[in-house]
């Protein structure tokens, strides 16, 4: 059975956790407690030399990083309804795991990491700048999409979804976005969905 190691509060954990859900999959939750640099630990470390969550082990596999993740469980066991091998399919799908890594970590994500976790490294109002041009970008592009790409839903939501859905802990109004508050909506009727667990 597969493992996947990571924390309650994370948001990278809750994708991959929820991509298992909605492909159905079994596996075992491992909890690693940043709290008490469980993460840093020797034993840690030796199965993810970057200390850092979710891990997913499955069989002889081990990944780390949460888009790598979503990409190989989809390949693995979701197939082309969760991401396209076609060159221009899967490039419009991989752009959105780009923006994940990119705008909603330095937007919405950050704006979190600043209010939950107290990380005083991050410039707030940078993040909240950052949060309003995705948000914006986002709720224009699905005014006319019900799903970040091709009218179904992909690893492209899967990974978009938790730091937007969580954007009000880093105090963030979601208010301003209707057409990002319905596809979050959308989000949450699939099949097999699960909340965060807090």
């Amino acid at each position: 059975m597969m493992k996947l190691y990571g924390h309650e509060m994370s948001g990278n954990s809750y994708k991959v956790r929820l991509l298992l859900h909605l492909l159905n999959l079994d596996y075992e939750w491992v909890k690693v407690d940043l709290m008490k640099a469980e993460h840093k630990s020797p034993e840690y470390l030796a199965l993810n030399p970057f200390g850092q969550v979710p891990l997913l082990v499955d069989g002889d596999t081990r990944l780390a990083a949460a888009q790598a993740i979503l990409v190989y469980l989809a390949r693995q066991y979701g197939g082309d309804e969760w991401l396209p091998t076609e060159a221009l399919s899967l490039a419009q799908v991989v752009r959105w795991l780009s923006t994940t890594a990119g705008e909603v970590r330095q937007g919405p994500e950050n704006a979190r990491l600043y209010h939950i976790f107290g990380s005083k490294t991050i410039n707030v109002d940078r993040a909240y700048e950052k949060a309003a041009t995705i948000l914006t970008q986002l709720d224009q592009h699905l005014s006319q999409h019900a799903w970040l790409e091709f009218e179904r839903p992909t690893i492209a939501d899967v990974a978009v979804f938790p730091y937007v859905s969580l954007a009000p802990d880093g105090q963030v109004d979601l208010s301003p976005y209707p057409y990002v508050l319905a596809w979050l909506e959308r989000v949450r009727q699939l099949p097999g969905f699960v909340p965060m667990a807090v």
